[in-house]
């Protein structure tokens, strides 16, 4: 994220929101007229990457959520205590601007999210999302997150492997 000139910063109202067009109209929409609700009602959190001032080039957002133990793969859930569900963090969205596609600033966000994830005083076991197409897919599943068995496009990533990963 060097090359490129990003903050990455907790969404706010000053933050210019209409400019932004990831070429995906519901993700769009979303940070135009869903987001600001959703951030005050305390059920999602939006972190965006700021170019040239106050322009939106990506975000994401953050919420609690779980994982059904009886959904995950077999040879993870044996090795977690046997309550129905464990904690998890939910990626709803994460968006580019096509403006600024190709810079690798999606891996940046998603590298962004999972520290924050891995910071928080709040116990959760993995971050999870649901990919929305088979390209969100193969992004997810190339930074190493792992389908659930029953549901391919919900996907996983442990944060012991993300800490284990920043250490060596």
């Amino acid at each position: 994220m060097s090359a490129a000139p990003f903050r990455l910063v907790p969404l706010d109202p000053a933050h210019d929101r209409a400019g932004f067009d990831s070429g995906s109209d519901p993700l769009n929409r979303y940070l135009r007229e869903q987001v600001s609700q959703d951030v005050r009602r305390r059920v999602a959190a939006c972190f965006v990457a700021l170019a040239d001032g106050p322009r939106i080039a990506g975000y994401y957002t953050l919420a609690s959520a779980s994982l059904l133990l009886a959904e995950l793969p077999p040879s993870i859930s044996k090795k977690l205590p046997r309550y129905p569900t464990v904690p998890a963090v939910r990626m709803g969205r994460l968006a580019v601007d096509q403006t600024f596609k190709g810079r690798g600033l999606g891996a940046a966000l998603l590298a962004d999210a999972l520290e924050r994830a891995i910071r928080s005083e709040i116990a959760a076991y993995a971050v999870m999302v649901d990919a929305k197409d088979e390209a969100a897919e193969a992004f997810y599943r190339y930074h190493g997150f792992i389908a659930l068995p029953d549901s391919p496009r919900t996907l996983f990533l442990p944060l012991a492997t993300v800490q284990a990963a920043r250490r060596s």
